[in-house]
């Protein structure tokens, strides 16, 4: 019986079979793209159906894509926002209705610049009444290549706004059942300390003196917590007028002599005597002040010093630093270090005290003015905080 011959297919003439080793890589390169493809869909799929509004920008902040959650809640159909300028979309503004489209103050701007993401950034968007909304903003940049995209996702707060309103209700008024009693313990023992009620022994006036510290920092407390709920209910403003700042430094340095005493920390200022007028509430500048300065001295070692300090910044801002030689801040507290009630886990930071709300008054009130807040820091060298405030021009110029 002859054996049959095969012959090869023209288009099979000259092709080699492929190895086990390349039939093994083309399977895995399709399963790759398979899975890939699976992947992409279930986050489109993902992005599509949240809650949470999100909205692509360009550097330029320019829109590029909404998902359904963000078309809903800003009012604009798809075509009509993308390709539009944020500015006339979202139209942001702070809690206390100061816009910040075309501001140093706006997210959008700050996450440029630093190339920083930014979470829980209190915000109200929208145009108009029908279609304005409080939310909790995370601004993320994205690098594309040699240009940067925005990220920008919101969640809505209008559910929880009553209900933040009731707890802020009830603040204030234990706050102000409290300060009254308290102003009152702190004024007799005053007198008592002045000698009214007759000679105190060293002992007496030395135990005397820690109650009134003690006091004293119950009604700063009492007052930090106040502010802060006068602000959640929409209490809160400014009076900006002509400002003196030489002379705003010289009254908190001369308040805080007492604690930087104690502390062995001197205080110190470098300010020029022709330094420009301020457009600035003067007490809410002092309070900035006081909260960053209090700050410094408590996280600064015996010997060292903390510096107050003002340096032109541009046509419309001074800048004002207060620099310490302290411990620094651990770099996993950055991005929280302007939150309400935060207290760091660092041993050296944690063992200081406080109660977390003097840097979120600072930053409310430089926030109000149109100014921005921010800080620099190396560990066991020091903290610089600086913030910017607007100078003041006459009327015409």
């Amino acid at each position: 019986m002859r054996k049959r011959v095969y012959k090869q297919q023209p288009e099979e003439q000259g092709k080699e079979k492929p190895t086990v080793q390349e039939d093994k890589q083309n399977y895995e390169e399709r399963a790759e793209r398979s899975l890939t493809e699976v992947r992409n869909a279930y986050l489109e799929e993902l992005v599509a159906s949240t809650s949470d509004a999100i909205i692509a920008l360009d550097q330029d902040f320019t829109i590029q894509d909404l998902n359904p959650a963000a078309v809903l809640a800003l009012g604009r159909p798809l075509d009509e926002a993308i390709g539009q300028k944020c500015m006339h979309v979202l139209c942001c503004q702070n809690l206390n209705r100061m816009e910040l489209c075309g501001t140093s103050s706006c997210p959008l701007v700050r996450v440029m610049q630093d190339k920083k993401s930014l979470a829980n950034e209190e915000l109200i968007l929208g145009v108009g009444p029908e279609h304005e909304y409080e939310v909790s903003a995370s601004v993320t940049p994205v690098a594309t290549g040699k240009d940067y995209a925005v990220v920008f996702t919101t969640r809505d707060m209008s559910v929880l706004k009553v209900a933040n309103r009731v707890r802020s209700n009830f603040i204030s008024m234990v706050s102000h059942e409290l300060r009254t009693p308290l102003n009152s313990v702190h004024g007799f023992i005053e007198l008592i300390l002045q000698g009214h009620m007759g000679a105190l022994t060293d002992e007496q006036q030395i135990y005397l003196g820690y109650t009134q510290e003690g006091v004293q920092q119950l009604i700063s407390i009492v007052e930090d917590i106040l502010f802060m709920t006068r602000s959640d209910l929409g209490q809160f403003e400014v009076k900006q007028q002509k400002t003196q700042f030489r002379s705003l430094v010289r009254q908190v340095i001369d308040s805080m002599q007492p604690q930087a005493f104690k502390a062995s920390v001197e205080l110190r200022e470098d300010i020029a005597v022709d330094i420009p007028l301020l457009y600035a509430d003067p007490q809410k500048i002092k309070q900035v002040l006081n909260n960053l300065v209090s700050n410094a001295i408590k996280f600064t070692p015996p010997g060292g010093t903390v510096t107050v300090s003002v340096h032109p910044y541009n046509e419309q801002f001074e800048m004002i630093t207060v620099a310490d030689t302290g411990y620094g801040i651990p770099v996993e507290d950055h991005q929280h270090i302007f939150e309400r009630f935060y207290q760091s886990n660092h041993s050296e930071q944690s063992k200081m005290g406080g109660y977390g709300l003097g840097l979120s008054i600072a930053r409310l009130i430089v926030d109000q003015h149109g100014g921005t807040i921010d800080f620099d820091t190396t560990i066991n060298k020091g903290t610089t905080f600086y913030f910017t405030v607007p100078l003041y021009r006459e009327q015409g110029s």
